[in-house]
């Protein structure tokens, strides 16, 4: 569900930006216990963090033990 009333809708999809105007977005991962923007990485690890893979945790059903 949107927050956004139609009249907002309408007014952000009448928005459009050159690239010029767009500024990058800084990707930060979390690396041997803290937080690195993925800019400051060296071409190795950019390289590892690029075939990173993401899975969906399943909720599992509660055995008749619980």
């Amino acid at each position: 569900m949107s927050h956004f009333s139609p009249a907002e809708h309408t007014a952000l999809a009448a928005v459009q930006l050159t690239d010029d105007e767009r500024q990058p977005c800084e990707v930060w991962t979390r690396v041997m216990g803290y937080h690195r923007p993925v800019a400051s990485f060296n071409t190795g690890k950019r390289g590892e963090h690029a075939e990173r893979r993401f899975f969906a945790e399943h909720a599992r059903g509660c055995s008749s033990a619980c």
